[in-house]
């Protein structure tokens, strides 16, 4: 009866399984960190479309207290500060007869400052 033969030992494998767990492992933590990195950079995409979205609502809302009351349009032309934005001030210029220009302005903590302007014609 034939027995079949047990590999032998290769003293140049020693420590290949520990290598490929190690590698293994540095992969999984290169992929985490980049996964990490994503998500940190859509959240300060979504503060950043939400304060410009509130930029927005804040200009439209301006526009349409001054077209609800024509008779005190010019009470408006002016710069005011605001709390629902960073640091967030929105001014109204009229740079011709019936025209306005309605610019909401922010700045986050260590960043650049950043505007949204809406042009509006009001008679």
């Amino acid at each position: 009866m034939h027995r079949p033969s047990i590999p032998q030992y290769d003293p140049a494998q020693r420590g290949v399984v520990l290598i490929e767990a190690l590698i293994a492992i540095l992969i999984f933590s290169i992929g985490i960190l980049g996964i990490v990195g994503m998500q940190a950079n859509m959240l300060k995409n979504t503060s950043d479309s939400k304060f410009r979205a509130d930029a927005a609502y804040i200009a439209q809302q301006r526009i349409g207290l001054m077209w609800a009351e024509p008779d005190n349009i010019l009470n408006y032309v002016r710069t005011d500060n605001i709390n629902e934005l960073p640091n967030g001030q929105v001014t109204v210029v009229q740079p011709a007869i019936g025209q306005f220009q309605v610019t909401v302005s922010w700045q986050q903590p260590g960043e650049a400052a950043h505007s949204y302007t809406t042009l509006a014609y009001i008679n």
